[in-house]
């Protein structure tokens, strides 16, 4: 079968299938390719329902269930080919307070995927990271991080099952729930009289949604197993950012959060012997050994890498390509 036809045909699953990212990887699959199966599994029944308005195509499926459960996750992997593992608790301060639910989920919810997946014979899995996975500062990003590590040695875990897993790293998306952008236009829409910036030395990296989807699809067909997979994308300074949202707008400086960073990182310095450079993204390579041999160097869609320089890291702070104000003005104008 064709590369470019590989989900026609198959049956697809995406735990946290109701998140933003859930709802366009659905939009995005059900436009390009003709799936056989597509199950969306999620805990909240209501947002299964008002998903389900959307998406009825007669292949979609939806599946009430917690990635805690690994019996229900058994029988919703049953014949399945290929997994996005979305579902993950993402809020930091959240994950602060409530520790033990950020760990039972993105940590033990890990787990339990990787065992169904084994255990049902699935082919493909990618694992949504964050950039707060690299030098973690707080529990959201150390639990990621804990998952992300999980789901490499995963392949050796695996033994002599075909099943194959990789991860997907990259920084914040523009205007997802939770981030700074819906906040500031809320904040617009009340006629604030200032914007509240943390500091104004510090940058983020930004993706859209449907680039974030697209950066996944692409990596299913080029991934051989191990991998952590991290998109070149440009950064903004938070100051920037503001201005695109509210233009002449006064920025009062309130200081850093807790578990914040001026920077964020998705290639650590620690990490550049095992990192390599592709024309639009970079592989982080498994820092264990993988039972099965892999030319890291060469994606499964032939394109070539090269190694990074020494001491290479990948920091929003030093990133060649920052936006301009217009250009974040019309990024925001693409994403309303």
């Amino acid at each position: 079968m064709a590369q470019q036809d590989m989900f026609d045909g198959k049956s697809v699953l995406i735990t946290g299938g109701t998140g933003s990212f859930g709802k366009k990887f659905v939009e995005t699959l059900l436009k390009r390719y003709k799936p056989r199966r597509v199950i969306v599994y999620s805990r909240d029944e209501l947002k299964q329902y008002e998903m389900a308005q959307v998406f009825n195509d007669s292949c979609m499926r939806y599946f009430i269930g917690d990635v805690r459960d690994l019996p229900r996750l058994h029988q919703a992997l049953h014949g399945v080919d290929y997994v996005v593992h979305a579902a993950a608790l993402k809020h930091v301060p959240v994950a602060e307070y409530n520790p033990l639910e950020c760990l039972k989920t993105n940590v033990g919810g890990a787990e339990n995927v990787i065992q169904a997946a084994i255990d049902n014979e699935v082919e493909k899995i990618i694992a949504l990271s964050t950039d707060k996975a690299a030098n973690p500062i707080n529990l959201y990003g150390a639990s990621k991080l804990a998952s992300d590590k999980l789901f490499v040695a995963a392949n050796n875990i695996a033994g002599g099952h075909r099943t194959r897993f990789a991860v997907v790293r990259y920084g914040n998306v523009v205007g997802s729930r939770g981030s700074v952008v819906p906040f500031f236009r809320n904040l617009l829409a009340q006629n604030a009289k200032e914007l509240p910036i943390t500091d104004v030395r510090m940058t983020r990296f930004w993706i859209t949604l449907q680039q974030g989807v697209d950066f996944v699809f692409e990596n299913f067909k080029r991934m051989h197993g191990g991998e952590i997979f991290v998109p070149k994308i440009p950064s903004s300074r938070i100051t920037d950012l503001g201005e695109a949202i509210a233009p002449g707008l006064p920025h009062k400086v309130i200081g850093i959060r807790p578990g914040e960073k001026l920077h964020e990182v998705m290639c650590p310095r620690d990490d550049y012997h095992l990192t390599v450079e592709f024309p639009a993204h970079y592989v982080i390579k498994p820092s264990i050994n993988i039972t099965f041999q892999v030319d890291y160097s060469v994606s499964n869609l032939g394109e070539t890498s090269k190694p990074v320089v020494e001491d290479f890291e990948y920091s929003s702070g030093t990133n060649p390509h920052f936006l301009t104000v217009a250009e974040i003005r019309r990024l925001l104008e693409e994403t309303v």
